[in-house]
């Protein structure tokens, strides 16, 4: 006897709302309108619910689902486009401008790091090479220019990045 005669509703997503740089203010900004707001609370930026280059919403969670209790980060592309979110071209734009300001690497370091930063927001093959040019050049820039880069980064940086580069080896 088959029980599910019927299929399952497709999964209904609601959108989100995030600040430009990168904050989530509502994560059901449809289901949950009252908690909706044109700025941030935290940094006084404007809020988007959609791409800027595609205009498509940006996705959240299912409808009807509980929401987390925690803090969740924004993506950091669009789901239908690929572009890059506002708060990831910030990102990567500070952390290319940080990486200028480094005293300890010459101006060719300083170009392989720069262009190693957008594999280290993608999981792509040469995230692993970005990984390991990232830990070389940080080294040799010393522990400061490491925090700052990560004070950047950690909000964009793909997860197998931030094992391999900011969490201790056990």
């Amino acid at each position: 006897m088959n029980r599910n005669r019927y299929p399952a509703p497709p999964p209904t997503w609601d959108t989100a709302q995030i600040c430009l740089n990168g904050h989530v203010i509502n994560r059901r900004y449809e289901s949950w309108p009252t908690s909706n707001s044109p700025y941030c609370p935290k940094c006084g930026t404007a809020t988007i619910t959609q791409c800027p280059k595609c205009k498509a919403k940006i996705r959240s969670g299912y409808v009807g689902g509980m929401p987390s209790l925690t803090e969740e980060k924004a993506d950091p592309f669009c789901l239908q486009c690929g572009a890059a979110y506002p708060w990831t071209e910030t990102r990567l734009s500070a952390a290319r401008e940080y990486i200028r300001e480094l005293d300890r690497l010459n101006d060719n370091e300083k170009g392989i790091l720069s262009r190693s930063l957008d594999d280290l927001v993608r999981e792509t093959p040469q995230t692993p090479v970005a990984i390991l040019r990232f830990k070389r050049l940080v080294s040799h820039a010393g522990t400061a220019a490491a925090d700052g880069l990560k004070s950047i980064l950690v909000q964009v940086a793909v997860e197998s990045v931030k094992r391999q580069i900011w969490q201790p080896t056990p």
